[in-house]
């Protein structure tokens, strides 16, 4: 009698604990939906405060960037683009000491930056300019190809989703250390059509 006593509980415990964890499923889905969706208005949000990075100009766009690193503490800060600059448009000093080169690309926002860009800029950010963190910014996305190489040079890539993030106040140190072949989107923006 007691071990029928025993049987019965025990299935009326293991039948609760099935009814028990539909919800706690269904809540953990609804929990993980609920973040993505946050994400992704976050990064909407995020894009629309650059409405002016993609109406300035080259120029504009380099001391933009110079602003930002100034603003987050980062010293000894020159904008250096133009003709001849082998890739370095904005050098300064991290706040603990770092010396970084940033390469800026304003593009429009439905373009790219490949691989090939990326290349270029690793073969002189460091041996012709000494960064210890080479950055490279950009008001578009980069290639799925782009981003891979950048994760195994252990380049910083900051992209649009990015920038509007940087845009919004957060540091620049943050984004240093992301694996960038991971994060983010490689799909292009659509143009605007006016």
């Amino acid at each position: 009698m007691g071990t029928v006593l025993m049987v019965v509980l025990a299935a009326a415990v293991a039948a609760a604990a099935v009814v028990a964890a539909g919800p706690v499923r269904a809540g953990r889905r609804a929990a993980r939906a609920e973040r993505a969706r946050l994400a992704e208005e976050a990064r909407r949000r995020a894009r629309r405060s650059l409405d002016a990075v993609w109406a300035m100009d080259g120029r504009e766009f380099e001391n933009y960037v110079a602003d930002l690193c100034r603003r987050d503490g980062c010293t000894d800060v020159v904008r250096v683009g133009g003709a001849g600059d082998l890739g370095a448009d904005v050098t300064g000093r991290l706040p603990d000491g770092r010396r970084f080169v940033v390469q800026c690309k304003r593009y429009a926002k439905h373009r790219t930056v490949g691989s090939r860009d990326i290349q270029t800029f690793n073969g002189t950010a460091r041996a012709e300019h000494g960064a210890d963190v080479p950055v490279f910014v950009a008001s578009c996305v980069f290639t799925g190809p782009a981003r891979e190489f950048a994760a195994r040079h252990r380049l910083c890539l900051i992209d649009v989703n990015l920038l509007g993030f940087w845009n919004g106040g957060t540091p620049l140190t943050s984004f240093l250390d992301l694996d960038i072949s991971r994060s983010g989107t490689h799909r292009r923006l659509p143009p605007d059509h006016d």
